[in-house]
């Protein structure tokens, strides 16, 4: 899982000024491997300016469409998505790790459910694989995706999301919201906040009939509509989120106090790919990835923001402080899972395994 593979790209599409979709050519020895479960992610690796710089995005693939594609939008300042928008182009050949993550729900062709969406941006690009996925997958089932934009011609996918509703006429709704452009309906025009959505529940959507609803984007607008959702009678466990790490502040670890001399310092064990290394550090200076990284073992990450999970591993013996989580649902820190990215060691010896699952 933590190895990297060098793929060939073999199309680059311009989907928006500022966003392309990138096919990756995934040669037969290498199709277990990267065979994907809808919503998730590949963490891709690239050398710029003479850094090793990893960012995480989002397949955009159906899983029954028989190729690999994420997409990359220009983010200000983002290193990663600059060099691929301007550079990126067929033949070239990109690090890749097999793909991660858990943004879904199990599906099955005898469900008979109604999917609610609501996206903003570039968050269109897991929720396109979800709903190709499971409009293909379960044949009764059916999709609402309300997705916000500035204007018409930043909508990511806007061809493919129309060719999608024209496949499935009766099971796959888009509503599209805009912030900068003016829409017939007034309700469809600003963006996706908590009191818009309450709209939404009171015209559009009966929350009664919907089994999962799924969030992605800014996190600002991502608690505003869990909150929404939550307060009007969706449980906790039916609301699924992924946020973005671009879209996040940054965070600064703030150092415990009172922690006693003789007690600074913590013996680490990392368990990655069947193989065990071990090294000391101080309890409360830096993350155990950073250390890890800074003791030559190579660790997996990518965006270091308590994000995209790609770092998750559990605690098997030994306490440790996580700082934040974006990335974990409730029931998976109870299992004992964290980011390694935002973990500190509270105990003198801890041992943490990338390789469970479950």
């Amino acid at each position: 899982m933590s190895k990297f593979y060098p793929l060939t790209v073999s199309r680059v599409a311009q989907e928006t000024r500022d966003a392309i979709a990138v096919t990756l050519q995934v040669p037969d020895q290498l199709k277990d491997s990267f065979a994907f479960i809808q919503g998730q992610h590949l963490t891709l690796r690239a050398r710029i300016n003479n850094e090793d710089v990893r960012r995480s995005y989002s397949i955009c693939s159906g899983v029954h469409d028989g190729q690999l594609r994420v997409a990359i939008k220009r983010t200000p300042g983002g290193m990663f998505s600059t060099w691929a928008n301007d550079t990126l182009k067929a033949g070239d050949q990109i690090e890749v790790m097999p793909p991660m993550g858990h943004f879904n729900v199990t599906l099955s062709a005898e469900n008979h459910r109604h999917y609610l969406a609501f996206v903003a941006g570039s968050g269109i690009t897991p929720m396109l694989s979800i709903i190709k996925t499971t409009l293909a997958t379960e044949p009764r089932s059916s999709f609402t995706l309300f997705y916000g934009n500035r204007a018409s011609s930043t909508v990511i996918f806007k061809e493919e999301l129309a060719e999608l509703k024209d496949t499935y006429l009766e099971r796959l709704k888009v509503v599209y919201v805009m912030s900068r452009e003016q829409q017939d309906i007034d309700l469809f025009n600003g963006r996706i906040t908590k009191e818009k959505c309450a709209q939404f529940f009171e015209h559009w959507i009966d929350l009664d009939d919907i089994d999962y609803a799924f969030i992605c984007g800014p996190e600002e607008m991502m608690h505003q509509v869990s909150e929404a959702l939550q307060e009007h009678g969706v449980a906790k466990d039916r609301i699924r989120m992924e946020l973005f790490a671009a879209s996040i502040p940054k965070h600064k670890h703030v150092a415990r106090p009172c922690i006693a001399p003789e007690a600074k310092e913590c013996a680490v064990t990392v368990i990655i790919d069947g193989n065990h290394a071990s090294f000391t550090m101080e309890k409360d200076t830096e993350s155990i990835l950073d250390a890890g990284l800074r003791h030559g073992i190579d660790m997996r990450y990518s965006c270091k923001g308590g994000v995209c999970s790609t770092c998750r591993c559990k605690v098997l013996d030994g306490k440790v402080d996580m700082d934040v989580n974006y990335a974990l649902e409730d029931y998976e820190i109870a299992r004992g899972f964290v980011l390694s990215c935002q973990s500190f060691p509270v105990t003198d010896s801890v041992t943490i395994d990338f390789d469970q699952d479950n």
